[in-house]
């Protein structure tokens, strides 16, 4: 792993900003996997790397940041676009103030090479020590965003319409299906092929639905942390000519299904909360709202360090 930025010492002991490198994005990975659990609050989860990993590995090595001490890694930032860093702590380490105030640190001044002057935002676990400085640092609470989830302890119902699961032969239809479901969508059979060459797709599936005359209606990618922890939906979409029939609720059931069949305790997803059609959508399929979460933001005029929390 090359380290890279200052480091600092928290009761004499050593913590590290560093860049993987493609060679260490599998134990980035693997932390990530191990952090996910149904009673923790909503953070960054391997399906969020592995649904970057469709720039490349390359690229995803350089937007990913992690945060060690003798070498253990005790938190993993995704750059999720030039001025969103995306974080997740483990779960042990989230009251840890020596390692809240280093991640503050480097997240205030851009010198430290996360984030760069100007207006940026950082989605962290809630109700943790990094908030709290945050906060003291004056940087805001942005929209809500609203997590749900889905138990898979039970069974889960048909989905109520034709589901395929999408190999390589398939993914144009994939492909073709996220591009008519959000505007701007950059996404090609190229980025599924790169998207299912990463690691974190070996456990994971995309799932495309049909209509009645067999047109693909709607898609979602799923991503197993691993059995008995909480996979991800991470995207979903509808094709703008086929919304308002039932087809987002068939596919997120249809991704419950798959992602219990992984072994998954549960399956998440997060939504603005202002999308509320998105958000009852995964109610008719049997999710349940949890606690908003908001991202922390720095005005664009703001920049460096302003208390003691980063002395």
């Amino acid at each position: 792993m090359r380290k890279v930025g200052a480091v600092v010492c928290d009761r004499g002991m050593t913590i590290v900003l560093g860049r993987p490198g493609t060679e260490g994005l599998g134990e980035a990975v693997g932390v990530l996997r191990e952090w996910q659990d149904d009673g923790a609050s909503w953070q960054l989860h391997p399906g969020d790397l592995g649904w970057f990993w469709r720039f490349g590995a390359e690229a995803t090595a350089a937007a990913v940041r992690t945060w060690s001490r003798n070498g253990r890694i005790l938190a993993v930032g995704l750059l999720d676009g030039p001025t969103l860093l995306r974080l997740a702590i483990a779960p042990d380490a989230q009251e840890d103030e020596g390692l809240a105030r280093r991640l503050v640190e480097d997240l205030v001044e851009p010198e430290r090479g996360v984030l760069p002057e100007g207006r940026v935002s950082v989605e962290a676990p809630m109700d943790t020590v990094v908030q709290k400085l945050l906060a003291e640092e004056g940087w805001r609470t942005d929209a809500p965003w609203t997590p749900l989830r889905r138990d898979l302890t039970e069974p889960v119902e048909v989905p109520g319409a034709r589901i395929e699961v999408v190999g390589p032969d398939r993914a144009h239809v994939r492909a073709a299906v996220q591009r008519a479901s959000f505007d701007g969508s950059t996404f090609t059979d190229e980025r599924w092929h790169a998207m299912a060459a990463g690691p974190p797709y070996a456990e994971a599936r995309c799932l495309v639905a049909y209509d009645e005359q067999d047109n693909a209606v709607a898609a979602v990618t799923v991503w197993s942390a691993g059995p008995g922890r909480p996979g991800l939906l991470e995207p979903m979409g509808v094709h703008r000519g086929y919304r308002g029939r039932g087809y987002g609720k068939a596919i997120t059931v249809a991704a419950a299904a798959a992602l219990q069949r992984l072994g998954s305790s549960s399956a998440i997803v997060c939504t603005p909360s202002s999308n509320v059609g998105a958000v009852a959508t995964y109610e008719a399929a049997g999710f349940r709202r949890l606690p908003q979460t908001r991202d922390r933001y720095r005005d664009a005029g703001a920049v460096g360090p302003r208390s003691a929390a980063t002395s």
